[in-house]
Order: structure tokens, then sequence, then C-alpha cells
């Protein structure tokens, strides 16, 4: 049977490590598809799901949700890279999974031992969640950092290690662990056996972040506040808009969506906002067009909105 395009990409990037996306169009077309997945032989089970995270811009909003707890919130970086899951038994790396779709993952426990410990000193079956990134200098860095995860060329992917790190942000177990009953002690266990933690000072100046992760310090309350379908009510990852970039606007053209909208999208002059070779922005209607008195060839400031899709934030006066 002929593969979808769709199909293509995917297989690109779940087995071959490469493809012909940068982060902002993944994200753009496939981001918010909780489906998207390259299914395999080698899909294996979370012991606990990876849910996402519930977000906001706003300083009003992250005080609000940070008010209605009892006790501490901590915060830690927020790292732009891939996310994986190590399960150990009895001290022993038994298996590591890329997230999937927060469920079942595909089985990278033959790259993921050259990143992590083989044994720690933990006992009974925990799972360990976090990232694995790159420097932030590499171009397209969380598209690197998945398709290195998913080559099928161990050797190839050695040739990587140099850039890839893991860095953990939970240690998750099915018995309770004695005298751990807040998240940075958890952290600070990790930190003894080896790893890499997102409490480590310095990670924010080597690795691409795209905001600041908060949650309930206490283990007890931040269960407590359960989950919905997709993230944890006891935490919160707080989205910094960053400065955007200047460009040139070239031309519009119209595209219809998938709900048959026909909708207004730039032409620009290509830059590279964080990694990401920029052609195009959304422009959303007509109405924000002439509120920002848009016009062929003025200048613009883009940004990737919420770290995914481009757009024009405003039309920058000639000096």
């Amino acid at each position: 049977m002929n593969e979808t395009p769709k199909q293509k990409i995917l297989k690109q990037y779940y087995e071959e490590g490469t493809s012909p996306l940068t982060d902002t169009e993944w994200d753009a077309l496939y981001g918010e598809d909780k489906t998207v997945g390259y299914t395999s032989d080698g899909d294996v089970k979370h012991i606990f799901r990876l849910l996402s995270l519930q977000k906001t811009f706003s300083d009003t909003d992250l005080d609000v949700w940070k008010k209605q707890f009892d006790t501490m919130c901590v915060r830690s970086p927020k790292l732009d890279g891939s996310a994986i899951s190590l399960q150990y038994h009895d001290g022993k790396l038994v298996l590591a999974a890329t997230r999937g779709d927060g469920k079942v993952g595909i089985d990278i426990t033959d790259k993921a031992r050259f990143l992590v410990p083989y044994e720690i000193c933990i006992a009974g079956t925990v799972q360990i969640d976090g990232e694995v990134v790159v420097p932030k200098e590499i171009p397209n860095a969380r598209n690197y950092a998945a398709g290195s995860l998913n080559l099928k060329d161990i050797e190839v992917f050695r040739e990587r290690l140099y850039d890839l790190c893991f860095v953990a942000y939970d240690l998750r177990c099915k018995e309770p662990m004695a005298h751990s009953n807040t998240w940075t002690h958890l952290m600070s266990t990790l930190s003894r056996e080896g790893f890499k933690t997102v409490n480590d000072e310095g990670l924010r100046n080597v690795y691409p972040t795209d905001g600041e992760v908060y949650r309930v310090n206490n283990l007890s309350e931040w269960k407590a506040q359960g989950n919905t379908s997709h993230h944890p009510r006891g935490s919160m990852a707080f989205k910094i808009q960053k400065e955007g970039v200047e460009t040139t606007l070239l031309d519009v053209v119209w595209q219809v969506g998938k709900s048959g909208v026909v909708s207004p999208v730039a032409v620009l002059d290509p830059v590279v906002i964080d990694g990401a070779n920029v052609s195009r922005a959304t422009l959303h209607n007509i109405q924000y067009i002439n509120d920002l008195n848009l016009e062929i060839g003025c200048r613009v400031e883009v940004i990737r909105s919420g770290e995914i899709i481009p757009r024009i934030v405003r039309r920058v006066e000639e000096k």
C-alpha cells in the first residue's frame, strides 16, 4: 500500500531521525493532533501517563492559579526537547520509551542506555520522566533530539551522543518512597543517583527553554488535585513570549483552512526565529491587517506565537 505524504513525514521523523519540517511547521501541522504517531512493532506502555501541561501567558492567571493551593509552589525551566520515560525495576533499567500519545510510546531502550545510569539505588518499580535535549545552538533543536531517539542505526545515534542530554523532571513509584514528601526531595534523590535534573543550575543557559513550569511541591497535595484527561491540575506552564524579529512583508495570500474558512497569510522575507526558518505568518483576518496598518513592502515584527505558529504582531515604522 502506498504511503500518504503525512505517513512518509511521520516515518522520517519517528524512524529515520530526519524530517523535512522545521519545529514550527511540525507543531503547526501535527502538534495538537493527539492521535499522530508512527506505529511500529516497538510500541510499549508507560507505567504512568505522560500528560501535557496546562499553559498560560498571563501573570495574573498564574497568580490566581497559585493562590488556590495551601502549600508552596516551586518552579523550574520548561525545557524544549523530546519527552521520554525510563522504567527501572529493583534498580536496573528495563525500558525506555518516547512520549508517543502519553500512554504508549516507542521502545528506545537501546539508545537510552547511553544517556542514563543503567543501575540506581532505588528499590521497586519506578518511572523517571524527563526531556532529551540538545544545545540551543543546534538548529531545530527539538526536531533534532526527537529524530535522534528514533534513529534505526545505533552507530549513527552514538555519533550524536556528544550533543544529547537527558534531564529528569519527575520520579514516580508504584509504592510510596520513604521520607519523600516533596518534589524537590525527589529531584535531590535523582541527582544523587547521577541524573541531571531541571533543578540543576545553568540549564537554561545551555539548552532551549520555552517558559517555566510551576508545580505544587508537596506530593500529597499535588496528587490530591488530580488531573483532567490532558493535564495535571497541580502543575502549570508559564509561557514567556519572546521578543520578535523584524523582516519585510512581501505579499499576502489567501488559504482555505480545515473548517473551510478563508484566511490571509503573510509571505515574508525569510528570517530565522528560534532556530526555525520562517517565511510565512498568520494574519487571522482582514480586520487584523487593517488594525496593524499593514502594506506590501512594510517592515513588520514577527514572533512564534506560543512557540509554534509565526504571527505578525506590529508594523515597524521606518526611522
